[in-house]
């Protein structure tokens, strides 16, 4: 029987918590953790870089708080800069049924969960030292929902505004939401198709930049899929090839800084803008390297019936599939006006060039999918409604989900709301302990988060 009336009773009285909490006095993720810092300009065009009282020490703020910033003309440039990243979450997938079974006839169970977790909190330190050009980033990332804590960091030099080069951790650009986009979806969280579908976090060089106005791009090369928390001598000795290219032909999808490929239109400006871009990812996986779970991002790779690729039985009773060849198109494109955002995603992924130590029925495994959301403020720059639903439609079995949800702006700024969402899932195909989906959720689901990233 459905326990959706209580549920919804549970998401109004926590709504109004969260909003009697709003009250009290304020206080101080695939951004990516390891996109390293802007060049913040300086406090003010005069005064020293110490000088910390009135109007200098109000402008700290910088699309992240400014800690020391020489004047222009030291003889050793430095800029150090703070920004953070927190996500705290209620979710309850209670309702799900217990079981799946996979396409084998295999009855499995479905973790299900009822808790507040702390689901992200990443401390970004960055800037640029000897020279504006040479950027760096240190990053703390933690996921008490996985018990996990990674720390990642960055090295980059800024030819142009058509070319930065970097070496360090960031997220495989092989969908839209692995570019400089978290934590600013316009759901709660990363869709269950883009989770199913996209790749992960590891460690590579890429080059990205805007050569032509409105015409940007990210080219990586990288160790894997998901390679966070992996020792350098349990990689394989494969590398990975992704690259993303996105096109704004009638003006900057979002404003400059943090929020700038955010999905909503909270800025609301009159003049149409739209997006479209596309992505290719390429990468030969290992059995070891993809079934580790013990970081906050990973996204191990999973059949479409939920079952882990690499786990044995996931194609035939008692065989292993040890490596495969990942390969994933992305098409997405989106339009903004006046407060209203549509946003939307195409995916194809083909695994194939198995090696298993015994027969598999199959010689290549191709799942297809979407994923589709609109947001509208109905009060400008604080509440806004949004609907959603994504599909995955695969070689051992059809997913999908829809949900609706509302978004509080209650400070004058984007970096900070809270959220309250009910989704209707049917067969997830996925697990991962920082999203609310787990293998076979079938159910209700409803969640309450707050957001703060600055």
């Amino acid at each position: 029987m459905s326990k959706l009336p209580g549920y919804v009773g549970l998401l109004l009285a926590l709504t109004y918590t969260t909003a009697t909490l709003s009250t009290l006095p304020a206080y101080g993720e695939e951004q990516q953790p390891a996109a390293p810092a802007a060049p913040a300009q300086p406090a003010t065009s005069t005064a020293p870089a110490d000088d910390v009282t009135g109007k200098s020490l109000l402008e700290r703020y910088q699309d992240g708080i400014v800690i020391w910033q020489t004047p222009d003309d030291a003889k050793v440039p430095f800029s150090l800069k703070f920004n953070l990243n927190t996500q705290v979450r209620y979710l309850n997938t209670t309702d799900s049924e217990e079981t799946f079974t996979d396409h084998l006839g295999v009855v499995r169970e479905v973790n299900t969960r009822n808790d507040i977790t702390v689901n992200r909190s990443m401390f970004i330190l960055g800037g640029y030292i000897f020279d504006k050009r040479l950027l760096y980033s240190s990053t703390v990332w933690t996921s008490a929902g996985s018990a996990s804590i990674v720390v990642a960091g960055t090295i980059g030099w800024r030819f142009s505004p058509g070319l930065t080069v970097v070496g360090g951790y960031t997220g495989v650009p092989g969908s839209r939401s692995l570019v400089n986009t978290f934590p600013f979806f316009t759901a709660n969280d990363r869709t269950m198709a883009d989770n199913f579908f996209r790749p992960g976090f590891t460690q590579g060089v890429w080059a990205t930049g805007e050569p032509v106005k409105g015409l940007s791009y990210l080219f990586f090369i990288g160790n894997g899929l998901n390679t966070l928390n992996i020792s350098a001598t349990k990689i394989d000795t494969n590398l990975l090839y992704s690259g993303s290219v996105w096109w704004e032909p009638l003006g900057a999808y979002g404003e400059p800084g943090k929020s700038r490929n955010m999905y909503d239109d909270y800025f609301a400006k009159d003049n149409t803008r739209i997006r479209i871009g596309g992505a290719l990812t390429s990468s030969r996986e290992d059995r070891f390297s993809n079934l580790d779970q013990s970081s906050p991002e990973n996204t191990s790779m999973h059949n479409s019936d939920g079952v882990l690729t690499f786990a044995t039985g996931a194609f035939a009773p008692g065989i292993t599939v040890e490596e495969a060849k990942y390969e994933l198109a992305a098409i997405d494109g989106g339009m903004k006006r006046k407060g209203l955002a549509i946003n939307g995603q195409l995916f194809f992924r083909r695994v194939s060039d198995f090696v298993a130590d015994g027969v598999i029925p199959i010689q290549s495994m191709n799942d297809h999918g979407f994923e589709l959301s609109a947001s509208y403020f109905v009060v400008p720059r604080k509440v806004a409604v949004y609907g959603r639903g994504s599909a995955v439609y695969g070689e051992f079995g059809d997913s999908w989900e829809y949900a609706a949800g509302v978004k509080w702006h209650f400070l004058d700024t984007e970096r900070m709301w809270v959220s309250g969402e009910l989704m209707k899932v049917n067969k997830a195909p996925y697990s991962g302990t920082f999203t609310p989906y787990t293998s076979g959720l079938t159910g209700w689901v409803p969640m309450i988060q707050a957001i703060l990233a600055f």
